[in-house]
């Protein structure tokens, strides 16, 4: 399942991503012909999954330059499995996302990690306000060490 339709900005720090799939009726998430607000943690954690691919491959490709390693670590290079452990502070600020006219931005910060750990900010929004904000906390390389 991929909520996300467009990067429109990233670097080591931080991705901006659009997307228009919450106004879907196929979309994934729907319980009751809606899309309630908690689901935009989805939309968060999928950007996270994507900066740690682009910025990891940016990482590991630095001979080839940033952007041929974050192509890599997109065309199927090595990539580490995480498991979002926890979300922190979030504040909804409306009841459900598929009655919003204009597509979502999702931005997420990179505030701190290691190779075992990243700890993410994160907020939707739409054209004219916040909808949805908090904190994640990431367990990397999650598939080797945690049996579930």
């Amino acid at each position: 399942m991929c909520l996300l339709d467009e990067v429109l900005d990233w670097n080591a720090q931080r991705i901006r991503c659009r997307t228009a799939t919450h106004r879907a009726p196929d979309n994934p998430l729907r319980s009751h012909d809606r899309l309630g607000i908690a689901c935009g943690i989805e939309y968060a954690a999928q950007a996270m999954a994507l900066h740690g691919a682009l910025a990891g491959g940016a990482a590991n490709g630095a001979a080839n330059g940033a952007a041929n390693g974050a192509v890599d670590a997109l065309a199927g290079g090595p990539s580490r499995v995480g498991l979002l452990a926890g979300v922190r502070d979030v504040r909804f600020l409306v009841l459900r996302l598929d009655d919003i006219e204009s597509d979502l931005i999702c931005e997420v910060n990179h505030l701190a990690g290691d190779n075992l750990t990243a700890l993410y900010e994160f907020a939707l929004r739409d054209r004219d306000r916040s909808l949805l904000s908090g904190r994640a906390s990431v367990i990397l390389n999650a598939g080797g060490r945690l049996k579930v």
